[in-house]
């Protein structure tokens, strides 16, 4: 089965192209590779088929160096227009590497735990342009941390093959207790009686942000990715800077 993605329009490249700041020594060079790992869902029900057979496909385990990271956020402009940004950033500095964001339309109407469908074509056409592979994706969403356990960041895992995390400002499944106030602090998401991710706090005295494994991660390497990529603000750079493209285009 192929996923048959409608079409979206044309990306936007910011600036004067998509190599921002460009120090490309040692990135991987090369276009992200999104498998055609299913056919474009006409009903929940296909929705909710489709996760729950993807779901097998995911990894817990993986890499925990990266060297370079891609946030990937979705800003809406009313009901459906949408605007959908990567930002690839380098591990180590946290510069610019790349930019793109594509605008569109949402391609699946609004359903609690099928948010993926709405955004999934936008964010594929925006990773497909990118000519740097990022190593790790930054999801502003969740992972395991899902009603059938295949959230945004696990579906965009699965269908790169590249290792990826989700990030949510707000809790959506399972149950946790407020981790302690210092940075770095979490407490265990659990739902059904399994952990499916962690409440972290990422600035003493702030809310925690809500992570969970997407595919080819360890929840260990997910936390300790989330707190090294926000060393100033409560949500990571990759997240911050995709969502600023995504609302602003620049």
């Amino acid at each position: 089965m192929r996923i048959r993605i409608p079409p979206i329009g044309k990306a936007r490249l910011p600036g004067d192209g998509t190599c921002v700041a460009g120090s490309w020594k040692g990135h991987r060079l090369g276009r992200v590779r999104v498998k055609q790992l299913h056919s474009w869902p006409g009903s929940v029900a296909e929705a909710e088929a489709i996760q729950e057979r993807l779901r097998l496909h995911v990894e817990l385990t993986g890499p925990d160096v990266f060297t370079t990271v891609a946030g990937l956020d979705v800003h809406y402009h009313g009901d459906d227009a949408l605007s959908a940004a990567v930002v690839v950033l380098d591990a180590g500095t946290l510069d610019v590497v790349e930019r793109v964001v594509v605008h569109g339309r949402a391609a699946f109407p609004y359903v609690p735990g099928l948010f993926a469908f709405r955004e999934l074509p936008a964010l594929v056409e925006a990773l497909e342009r990118l000519t740097v592979t990022p190593d790790l994706l930054v999801c502003d969403g969740y992972g395991l941390a899902h009603p059938r356990g295949f959230g945004l960041a696990c579906h965009l895992g699965v269908l790169t093959g590249l290792p990826s995390l989700g990030v949510g400002k707000t809790p959506f499944v399972g149950t946790h207790d407020a981790p302690a106030p210092a940075r770095g602090s979490w407490s265990p998401i659990v739902l059904d009686g399994t952990p499916v991710g962690r409440a972290l706090r990422t600035r003493a005295g702030t809310k925690p942000v809500y992570v969970s494994q997407g595919h080819r991660i360890t929840l260990d390497t997910v936390t300790e990715q989330v707190l090294r990529l926000s060393p100033r603000f409560r949500l990571p750079e990759p997240v911050r800077q995709a969502d600023h493209l995504a609302r602003h285009g620049t």
